[in-house]
């Protein structure tokens, strides 16, 4: 294909596609974002307030719920919904990670435990969970490095 029919295919498409509303767009995202965090909030201070958690160890059963809601909602097709309205402020928290395996998990799960959800499970998952290691490894060596000199 030469370049001019390149240019004119690039201007015929443009017409058909929606112009994004990128202003409303990042206002969804950061009141639904906002909202999963302030429900994180609200746990960790109920479990702060009815179990024996202190600040140091409260964390974990607080992510550890909303990533089983976040399951449940993907299971029952309303976490999708959310995911439609709010885009990344759906994505972005812990919830989004968990919807992610979730989904997977759901999608092939009629080629079996093993094979369907074990293996696909972690596609997504798996890259993440490496871009996590090996950045907290980097960030560990630059504070090593930093206190050392200081």
């Amino acid at each position: 294909m030469t370049n001019s029919i390149k240019h004119n295919y690039k201007d015929k498409v443009k017409d058909f596609h929606p112009n994004p509303h990128i202003f409303k767009n990042c206002i969804k995202a950061f009141v639904v974002g906002g909202l999963i965090c302030a429900f994180g909030q609200v746990l960790t201070n109920f479990y702060l307030a009815n179990f024996n958690f202190t600040e140091e160890t409260v964390g974990n059963p607080t992510v550890a719920t909303l990533i089983l809601i976040s399951a449940i909602l993907t299971g029952l097709g309303y976490y999708d919904i959310i995911g439609q309205f709010a885009g990344a402020g759906s994505a972005v928290p812990v919830t989004g990670f968990a919807n992610s395996m979730a989904s997977a998990a759901l999608e092939y799960k009629s080629e079996g435990i093993v094979l369907g959800i074990a293996t696909n499970m972690f596609k997504l998952a798996g890259s993440v969970i490496v871009f996590g290691v090996v950045s907290a490894y980097v960030v560990g060596i630059i504070r090593y490095i930093f206190n050392m000199f200081m």
